[in-house]
């Protein structure tokens, strides 16, 4: 009930993210800047990506990049899962161990305390990992929607080209030196 909820709530209240505006340009004579449109753009693809992870990938026509978020997201959430019902397993099992109850069963008795401790930090620390890297993943999905807005006005025509020049001069003290020079022609 609260995730959809919650999801009602985002949905509204980000509406407007999806309503189409007129867009501002700066004028031509600054032809090297971004665009007022270009940032504009690149703001909403981060904020659409923040709400909904793969929003500002669909909304950058970046198809491909939603089932790898997807799918590397389903993985942790797996791990996260995973790694709990075993540490909350080995704790519960300590617990049972250590309590002066002598009605309580034992469901490792081929395991010492030291056993059940050092099992329940390894999952622990794997479950509070596995949190850590889908923090990032997200931060990343973020990231990679603003860049990529930002990239799509990046002009990468077929005047792209290096050049390789023999290269000599002098030194400091006088004796010739030889090279290779490179040289990358882009645009223009």
């Amino acid at each position: 009930m609260k995730r959809t909820s919650l999801f009602f709530l985002l949905v509204v209240f980000s509406s407007h993210l999806f309503a189409q505006e007129k867009q501002d340009t700066i004028p031509s004579a600054v032809p090297d800047t971004l665009t007022m449109a270009a940032k504009h753009r690149a703001n909403r693809a981060a904020v659409m990506s923040a709400i909904v992870p793969g929003a500002g990938q669909v909304y950058n026509k970046s198809y491909w990049k939603v089932p790898v978020l997807y799918g590397g997201l389903a993985a942790l959430v797996y791990f996260i899962d995973f790694n709990n019902k075993y540490y909350r397993t080995f704790k519960t099992a300590y617990q049972y161990r250590t309590d002066a109850d002598s009605t309580t069963t034992d469901a490792f008795p081929n395991y010492t305390n030291v056993d059940l401790l050092v099992r329940k930090d390894y999952y622990r620390r794997n479950r509070d990992l596995c949190y850590i890297i889908t923090g990032v993943v997200y931060v990343l999905n973020i990231i990679d929607a603003y860049v990529d807005a930002h990239l799509k006005d990046f002009d990468v025509g077929d005047d792209l080209s290096l050049h390789t020049r023999p290269y000599l001069d002098l030194a400091s003290n006088g004796t010739p030196v030889a090279g290779l020079s490179l040289r990358l022609n882009i645009g223009h």
